[in-house]
């Protein structure tokens, strides 16, 4: 950084008082599960706002003031549209008039343990030929430690702009829980971490809008380890409380009541529940950019890659599982119709990436095993090989299959219906935790 030259003081304060007083035009880049949110909550607060999307159909929807997005009314778009604070657009020369850049890109893995930042490069990429001086960058797309610094930050001074002069970079984690009404966007207090003081501080500034809380760290490379802390938090957790599932039950011991016995102590302990795996957009692949980038440094981290396999296996241990409970009632899983209740990766939530159900699915039919589903959420299953509908869920279809499995556990489904017309239930979500009957079987 030393070589940096500083931007005058006064041109920084100047650029925090816009910021402060709603002056500054924002664009959001990726108008996903994270950028949507965020472009309408800046919207709602009076700021102008520019969503950058080069999904046509994603265009389309917001044209005619219709979300895609479960944590995004139609009311609320419709609203920010009409007010003229917020619109979208796929081209990215509108970006020359733009104060504040957000980034909100997808970071899939290209293998298991491999990230790919290709979307945020190709953003940064498209940014650098048309960013003004004197904005700010701001990076939200979960990555590896250094992203920012070492790749974000050398692809915006390509054109021979510089830090701290022509320009500021920042990263700020996302942290959306999708469906979670408690904790919408503005409520979920908001890490930043900049490349210099200057850029931390503008940041800051241009959070302060929407959010309640704003917590400063020391550098962009701490915010980026404090994202991937959280969700390699949750994934070991995830990954031992599995891992002692399968245990309990080759024991005899139920799992679901030893966690209700455990979560009885006031202290030193959080529950955590199995499941058929882990979904969506954060668990299952972002430890594994830190433990990608712990590699690279020389130093294997057996904790993520132990409980990412365990996590990753739970969908097949499921169809295991569903072997032997109908060799119980002297069935075989090769002459048997099962039926996965619930498709999305987690409950009352429209979104199916990385679902342990399709998975589940996936797996069933690899073995031509006859396999049908159930979503209120989702219409239809057009994934790779699977091409099925979601079928009607009726007292005689429930008698056709020769085991239902709960995936998914959405609080719309009566669950009093298809325990009294299902043959045999695979319970992996506890949703018959109170009910005691001899055709159920819990995970």
């Amino acid at each position: 950084m030393d070589n940096f030259v500083p931007s005058p003081q006064k041109a920084i304060k100047d650029f925090l008082k816009r910021i402060e007083k709603k002056k500054v035009k924002i664009a959001v880049v990726g108008l996903g599960y994270v950028g949507l949110p965020l472009a309408v909550e800046f919207a709602s607060k009076g700021l102008e706002v520019l969503g950058l999307e080069i999904d046509k159909d994603r265009l389309e929807h917001i044209k005619r003031g219709e979300s895609y997005i479960t944590d995004v009314g139609e009311d609320e778009l419709r609203a920010v549209l009409r007010s003229g604070k917020f619109n979208a657009s796929g081209d990215f020369r509108s970006l020359r008039h733009i104060d504040v850049i957000i980034i909100c890109v997808p970071t899939p893995l290209k293998r298991k343990y491999h990230p790919n930042i290709s979307y945020i490069k190709q953003a940064v990429k498209a940014i650098s030929k048309n960013l003004k001086k004197g904005s700010l960058v701001i990076l939200e797309s979960t990555t590896y430690p250094g992203t920012t610094e070492e790749v974000i930050l050398p692809l915006l001074e390509i054109k021979g702009l510089r830090h701290n002069r022509d320009f500021f970079l920042s990263f700020s984690p996302e942290r959306i829980d999708p469906g979670n009404v408690n904790y919408p966007v503005n409520k979920i207090p908001k890490i930043v971490g900049g490349i210099t003081n200057e850029a931390t501080a503008l940041s800051v500034a241009v959070y302060e809008n929407i959010i309640e809380k704003v917590v400063r760290v020391s550098s962009a490379k701490t915010a980026e380890t404090a994202k991937l802390l959280e969700n390699t938090f949750r994934l070991v957790n995830i990954g031992l409380i599995d891992e002692l599932a399968i245990m309990a039950h080759k024991m005899n011991i139920d799992i679901w009541e030893v966690i209700d016995a455990a979560s009885t102590k006031p202290f030193g302990f959080m529950p955590f529940y199995p499941g058929p795996g882990v979904g969506g957009h954060c668990i299952p692949k972002d430890p594994l950019y830190l433990y990608w980038k712990a590699k690279h440094s020389g130093f294997s981290s057996r904790f993520i890659k132990l409980a990412s396999d365990i996590i990753s296996d739970m969908p097949e241990y499921v169809v295991s599982r569903i072997e032997l409970i109908l060799k119980k009632s002297n069935k075989k899983l090769k002459d048997s119709k099962i039926l996965v209740i619930g498709v999305t990766y987690k409950k009352d939530i429209k979104d199916l990436r990385k679902s342990p159900g399709i998975d589940i699915i996936s797996s069933l039919h690899k073995r031509n095993i006859p396999v049908s589903y159930f979503d209120p959420l989702i219409p239809y299953l057009r994934l790779n090989s699977i091409n099925l509908k979601s079928i009607e869920l009726t007292k005689d279809v429930l008698g056709n299959f020769d085991c239902a499995v709960i995936a998914a556990d959405h609080s719309r489904l009566d669950y009093d219906f298809i325990l009294r017309n299902s043959k045999l239930i695979f319970d992996t979500r506890n949703v018959y935790k109170t009910k005691k009957d001899r055709k159920v079987f819990v995970l």
